[in-house]
C-alpha cells in the first residue's frame, strides 16, 4: 500500500490522527526534505525510516520504491507542507503505483491552495489553480495570459523574490483585478492581504517580503452592457 499523507502546511496541530496512525505503522516514510519532515514526525513521536524523494531525485528513487512496495512493503508519501503532488513531488511515484497494480490510498488534510481560497472574498464556485508561474518574466506574462478570458478565480504560488514582479506582470496583463495574496498561512505571521492589484502591489512594496505566497486573483468578467438610458 501507498499512503499519500497530507501534512500541516503551517502549524503543527494541523493534521488528522488517520495521518498521524497511518505515519506510526508504515514501514517507509518518503519525503520531500527529510530535515523539515522530522519536525514534525518527532513532535508526534513518530520514530520510522525516511528515504528522499524530491524533484531532483524522483526518477532515481520511484523504481527502488516500487520494488519495496511489490515486496509486501507501505510506504507513506509526504511532503514538506501540504498535499503530496500539489506542486510537490507525487505524480510519477503515484503514477508507477498505479500501473505496477499497487493499492494507492489518500489521506486528506490540509492545502494551501483551499485554505487561501477560503479566506479570498472570491468567488468560491469554481477556481483554476496554476502552480507556480515561470521564472522570467516573458515566459512569466505568457503563462499569465493564457487566463485573460478565463472566469475563475485565478490561484498561484510565489516566493517571495519574484512575488512583486509578478504581481506587476499579473496587473499588466490582467488589469487591476480584485486579488488577495495570503502569506505563511497557518503560521504565527500570518498574513492576508485583500484589495486590487495595484493596491496590493504598493503595500507589499513597503513592507519587508519573506515566506510563503499563495495569490488568489478574480476572474475575468464580461463588461456590462449600457442600457438605453446611459
Amino acid at each position: 500500500m501507498l499512503y499519500l499523507v497530507a501534512t500541516p502546511i503551517g502549524n503543527l496541530g494541523d493534521i488528522t490522527y488517520r495521518a498521524v496512525e497511518v505515519l506510526k505503522n508504515v514501514d517507509l516514510i518518503a519525503s520531500e526534505d527529510s530535515r523539515k519532515s522530522s519536525i514534525l514526525l518527532n513532535h508526534y513521536g513518530i520514530s520510522k525510516p525516511q528515504t528522499a524523494l524530491n524533484n531532483f531525485n524522483e526518477r532515481k528513487v520511484v523504481p527502488k520504491l516500487i520494488e519495496r512496495l511489490e515486496r509486501g512493503e507501505t510506504i507513506a508519501l509526504i511532503t514538506s507542507a501540504g498535499t503530496p503532488g500539489i506542486s510537490d513531488p507525487g505524480y510519477l511515484l503515484v503514477h508507477a503505483a498505479l500501473e505496477a497494480e499497487i493499492a494507492v490510498e489518500a489521506i486528506p488534510g490540509p492545502s494551501a491552495v483551499i485554505t487561501a481560497l477560503t479566506l479570498a472574498d472570491l468567488p468560491l464556485h469554481s477556481f483554476t489553480f496554476k502552480g507556480f508561474p515561470p521564472n522570467k518574466e516573458g515566459p512569466r506574462k505568457r503563462f499569465i495570459a493564457m487566463e485573460t478570458q478565463n472566469p475563475h478565480t485565478l490561484v498561484f504560488y510565489e516566493s517571495p523574490y519574484r512575488l512583486v514582479a509578478f504581481l506587476k506582470n499579473a496587473l499588466e496583463v490582467l488589469g487591476d483585478r480584485r486579488a488577495v495574496v495570503a502569506n505563511d498561512l497557518t503560521k504565527k505571521f500570518e498574513r492576508i492581504l485583500r484589495g486590487n492589484l495595484a493596491e496590493i502591489i504598493s503595500i507589499i512594496e513597503n513592507a519587508p517580503i519573506k515566506g510563503e505566497f499563495v495569490i488568489c486573483i478574480a476572474g475575468f468578467e464580461e463588461p456590462k452592457a449600457k442600457s438605453l438610458s446611459d
